[in-house]
């Protein structure tokens, strides 16, 4: 095995249904019922569903309309995000207990790198158990969590025994725990891609690792190397603590679909605004405008423009979104429009990456998990 090849201890923290579980906490008459987070309304969409919702088949992102129909007995709740950011800077100070090393993927999940730990404990299991059980008895509400020798595979591990659970996956299990795990489980495998490679024979991590590189590479463009490399337990990533944002965006779903362009001119005004508020908040700039559109029939289109310098102001922002939107003619009536900027002067480069993934890893090595 290389010399320079890092060996990591990483834990992946997963709350558990954690919009719908505060909601639950805070109203006790809600425990054991079925809820989703927004959704209501004609034009509602699904934030998050709590367990007892999801056995019907209630998930986020799907049309409240829609759950109505799974689960006559679902209970709408509002989003209250001022609660969920003080409750997972709670938990985000339990984790800092453990390690300075702590890359928050959203309000409730991050990475932990506990290789050196605050607390010289040489295992990483008996961590994560510990930090489940203080989220729980000083904030009041379960995790999950998964544990393992990268990122990729924590995050795969710590949906394996949700909810309230975790899973360790030590060094010489890496390879069979892949092999043996569906396509669906691979972080970063869709479902457009999970039914691509159905028709391709690909159902487990074994048939995956089957195919060479020049073949995934073929089939799957620049997303076939990442699937070659973490099949086999590859995945040098750090955990970085301060994780460098590359957009910034806002959007609008409108309770009633727009046919004209005009009628969207208003609705840009707000959404500009929003965007250059949150920009000024960051400090941050960027030279890609994005505009989204999303048609009353559910289909996407973007429609993009990089400028030769950074820009946060409202007045171009609005500007360059306008142009977009009579770049061309619009497909259908509209249902959401949405402004993105990004290419950031946040943004840092992320050379030897590649090299660094390519790199080959031994399973057998004994570590203390």
């Amino acid at each position: 095995m290389p010399d320079d090849l890092p060996i990591r201890k990483i834990i992946h923290v997963d709350m558990d249904a954690f919009y719908a579980s505060v909601a639950q906490m805070d109203n006790p008459e809600l425990k054991g019922k079925p809820i989703a987070v927004g959704g209501g309304g004609k034009r509602g969409v699904i934030s998050a569903a709590s367990y007892e919702a999801r056995k019907y088949g209630v998930k986020s992102a799907m049309a409240g309309r829609l759950a109505i129909k799974l689960c006559p007995e679902l209970i709408f709740v509002k989003s209250n995000f001022e609660r969920y950011k003080e409750l997972s800077q709670k938990i985000r100070h339990i984790f800092y207990d453990y390690t300075d090393l702590v890359e928050p993927l959203s309000l409730d999940e991050a990475y932990l790198d506990v290789t050196e730990n605050k607390k010289g404990n040489p295992s990483a299991s008996l961590i994560a158990q510990e930090i489940r059980s203080r989220i729980f008895d000083e904030v009041g509400l379960t995790a999950s969590a998964g544990i393992s020798i990268n990122k990729f595979i924590a995050k795969v591990a710590s949906d394996y025994n949700k909810p309230n659970g975790q899973k360790t996956v030590n060094p010489e299990e890496v390879i069979p725990f892949l092999e043996d795990l569906s396509i669906r489980k691979f972080y970063g495998v869709g479902k457009v891609t999970a039914e691509k490679m159905y028709q391709k024979g690909i159902f487990t991590g074994k048939d995956l690792k089957a195919k060479s590189l020049e073949y995934l590479d073929e089939n799957f463009g620049k997303s076939g190397r990442y699937y070659y490399y973490v099949v086999r337990g590859i995945h040098n990533s750090e955990v970085k603590p301060n994780r460098i944002r590359k957009s910034l965006a806002a959007e609008r779903t409108f309770s009633e679909n727009l046919s004209s362009e005009i009628f969207m001119l208003e609705k840009l005004d707000q959404i500009a605004e929003e965007v250059a508020k949150r920009l000024n908040k960051s400090k941050v700039a960027g030279k890609t405008i994005t505009l989204k559109i999303k048609y009353s029939d559910f289909t996407l289109q973007t429609r993009s423009k990089t400028l030769p310098y950074f820009i946060s102001e409202k007045s171009i922002i609005l500007e360059t979104a306008k142009n977009l939107l009579y770049q061309e003619k619009l497909n259908n009536s509209v249902r959401l429009l949405g402004i993105s900027l990004s290419n950031l002067n946040t943004e840092i480069s992320k050379k030897n990456a590649l090299k660094t993934e390519e790199k080959t890893v031994s399973v057998q090595l004994k570590f203390d998990f």
